[in-house]
């Protein structure tokens, strides 16, 4: 169980590469598929993992898990409908790209600097 938590840990970080590297650092504001996908997989990843570790005996701080399931989201929607607003051929959205590339920066810093016991 502990090679599945990992796998789902380095999976859930490429996720997170991926949006932030998309969105702040690379594209600059345009949708990639990366963005999207990155996305994408911090959601499935988080959700996986926070399974995992409820499965195990740790501990789960389910406040700091509900604010990240939060902020994992409005990264999710802002991917989505950057995505679709271009796919529709009614401009770029670099706004709600370049927010989503924050918020998984915030997201990531809640992760890291979010100790406090469950």
């Amino acid at each position: 169980m502990e090679f599945v938590e990992h796998v789902l840990v380095l999976l859930h970080l490429l996720g997170m590469a991926a949006i932030i590297g998309s969105a702040v650092f690379v594209a600059r504001g345009k949708v990639t598929p990366a963005l999207v996908w990155g996305a994408r997989a911090q959601l499935v990843t988080g959700l996986l993992l926070v399974g995992v570790v409820e499965a195990g005996d740790e501990p789960v701080n389910h406040a700091k898990i509900g604010v990240k399931l939060l902020v994992a989201v409005a990264v999710a929607a802002c991917a989505e409908i950057a995505a679709a607003t271009e796919r529709k051929g009614q401009g770029s959205r670099p706004q709600l790209v370049q927010i989503a590339g924050w918020l998984a920066v915030l997201n990531a810093a809640v992760a890291v600097l979010w100790t406090s016991a469950s």
